[in-house]
């Protein structure tokens, strides 16, 4: 899980706050860069080990070409240690590994939002405003960059990075995980309160409420997982299989499949509760990066005291804490921590 400002950027980073409309041409440009630079998906190969050939060679009713076919071929084992992780294990944070002069976070939001506005000054890059149609859970989010705004909309990593990290990512370089960590494939924009609910969790244990978006994100899991060369648990593989046997010929997505392919709640539904629900998850995920902050500090876990006395070497070190995201005002809050200068650190 990623939250939605920790920006990373360079070229993007220093703008006045004014608003622009933006080109149609920049949301199409990470996901048509990515289509290519992810890895090959090809099926797994004779270096399995013996108990994963096994695994993957079992017959399967599966029409070819399905999430549920390629499910198969996925090895099952169960999760390694959570030793040695941390994000930064995956590189920095939102870097622009497609080289077209803006972070991934801000390309995600540029194809999942519609109707955005853009900062001044950043080559049409920093999001300032749109509309999210969320999968996770069919509601309509406004979003609006800021300091209480920004989170309730966050971008998630589809397979959470610790997820990965224990199912054969360790294996796979510095620089694959570096692409994973960045690849559109794995990234959605989100509802902010269900992607903290999500956490690190795999299908075994958090689907989105949104039913309709599930066979969908279980497709996107078992792409991911197959691209980079990572296996499921047992129940993870059986939670997977339950959902996409409700929806047989589900296809397998690719970074450029739009992530809006259900029928939203209707209109009227919509516009009574956008607003509600865009106040309701911005003041909801504010109180909880505030409770955690206070649990770390009475529960002995963290940092202890509050306001100038807390302080974090880096967001690694206050994700680690449980703090994270820090708006200003929050114990821990720092402007180094606050890359993108929005008010909210390390989300």
């Amino acid at each position: 899980m990623i939250l939605l400002a920790a920006g990373g950027m360079t070229a993007c980073s220093a703008a006045s706050p004014t608003s622009t409309a933006t080109p149609s041409s920049q949301a199409a440009s990470p996901a048509a860069t990515w289509a290519s630079a992810s890895p090959s998906t090809t099926p797994q190969t004779a270096r399995n080990t013996a108990a994963s050939r096994s695994t993957a060679s079992r017959p399967s009713s599966a029409a070819r070409g399905t999430a549920a076919a390629m499910l198969e071929t996925l090895p099952v084992k169960g999760r390694a240690p959570k030793t040695g992780y941390t994000r930064e294990q995956f590189g920095q944070a939102w870097a622009d590994v497609d080289h077209n002069g803006c972070d991934t976070r801000n390309d995600i939001l540029h194809r999942d939002l519609t109707g955005i506005t853009t900062r001044s000054g950043t080559r049409d890059c920093i999001v300032t405003s749109g509309t999210l149609q969320d999968p996770y859970t069919g509601t309509t989010i406004h979003f609006v960059r800021g300091e209480k705004t920004s989170s309730a909309v966050q971008i998630d990593h589809v397979v959470a990075l610790s997820d990965a990290w224990q199912t054969g990512a360790q294996k796979i370089g510095a620089e694959q995980r570096r692409r994973l960590a960045n690849d559109p494939l794995n990234l959605l924009a989100a509802d902010g309160p269900a992607n903290q609910q999500k956490s690190d969790g795999d299908a075994a244990t958090w689907l989105p409420s949104n039913k309709a978006f599930r066979c969908q994100y279980v497709a996107r899991q078992v792409a991911v997982k197959h691209a980079y060369k990572l296996w499921v648990t047992q129940a993870e593989k059986s939670a997977i299989s339950s959902i996409l046997s409700g929806c047989k010929g589900q296809k397998v997505p690719t970074a450029t499949s739009p992530t809006i392919t259900w029928t939203p709640r209707s209109a009227t539904t919509t516009k009574s509760t956008s607003a509600a629900s865009a106040t309701r998850s911005t003041s909801s995920t504010h109180r909880t990066g505030s409770r955690t902050t206070g649990a770390s500090g009475s529960g002995g876990s963290g940092p202890e005291g509050s306001g100038s006395s807390v302080s974090y070497k880096n967001c690694a070190a206050a994700r680690a804490a449980g703090a994270a995201p820090i708006h200003r005002g929050d114990p821990g809050y720092s402007s180094r921590l606050d890359r993108d200068g929005d008010g909210v650190a390390c989300e």
